[in-house]
């Protein structure tokens, strides 16, 4: 299920593109992303404007830019860019039943939020039990992160990733693929997802845009540096680490 299908920058309203975000090089051209998949990718470097976009679209959906539900109430600091000002999202007649935010920078804070005060629309008990009956500081990043996808997200609703990855083993993160695929084809849901993963990005059927200097294209799986550079490595490790440790080694 396809919830949003398209967002859009107002370049005529940005008052200068030589001002962060908009100084981005992906913003340079930029005008609109289509959400013609049930799972979007966004790739890329650090600093390519990834997460920037999708904290705007965290906004437009009515999450909290740091993480969490609607009703998600915490700020550690406001750092959130003003792209959201700017842009906005053309969404399908459908409405999602449900929405939440994971990111892993402010999985901590979100945690810390929900033990201490709990969200302000359920009893701690209910909230615990949310989150699978356990509080998410009791349990490793990882744990709680997949108690989260596994518990939290009912499906039918529009859910945020901004590097999963972060806090997850290789294992792990193929098990991350399988609440994918069941939030997707079995509880009609939308996922919009930036990583640097590239086990996560081998879920069939997505879309993968990358954020580059040269704007924000669409890009095949094994196309991907991510997947390139991996491969490479794991074909030849010691190849490449004689590469990369020689100049090292001569000092």
């Amino acid at each position: 299920m396809s919830y949003l299908l398209e967002f859009m920058l107002e370049r005529e309203n940005v008052p200068s593109f030589d001002e962060y975000p908009f100084s981005l090089k992906a913003l340079a051209d930029f005008r609109r992303l289509k959400f013609d998949r049930k799972v979007t990718f966004f790739v890329g470097e650090n600093g390519s404007g990834k997460s920037t976009l999708l904290e705007a679209i965290a906004y437009h959906v009515g999450l909290n830019p740091e993480g969490g539900t609607r009703s998600t109430q915490f700020s550690t600091s406001d750092t959130h860019s003003e792209l959201y000002k700017y842009t906005r999202l053309v969404r399908s007649p459908a409405y999602p039943k449900d929405s939440y935010f994971l990111r892993a920078e402010s999985f901590y804070n979100l945690a810390t939020y929900m033990d201490d005060d709990a969200d302000p629309e359920y009893s701690r008990k209910d909230y615990l039990w949310m989150y699978g009956g356990k509080s998410l500081h009791a349990q490793s990043h990882g744990e709680s992160f997949m108690a989260t996808m596994t518990n939290k997200l009912r499906g039918a609703g529009i859910y945020l990733f901004d590097e999963p990855e972060a806090a997850l083993s290789p294992s792990r993160q193929l098990s991350a693929l399988t609440v994918f695929h069941r939030l997707v084809t079995k509880l009609q849901s939308q996922l919009i997802i930036a990583t640097h993963s590239p086990i996560l990005l081998a879920y069939p059927d997505a879309t993968i845009y990358h954020f580059s200097d040269e704007g924000i294209h669409p890009i095949d799986y094994k196309d991907t540096e991510h997947y390139t550079v991996t491969k490479s490595f794991l074909d030849r490790p010691e190849k490449m680490l004689g590469y990369l440790l020689e100049d090292l080694d001569e000092e």
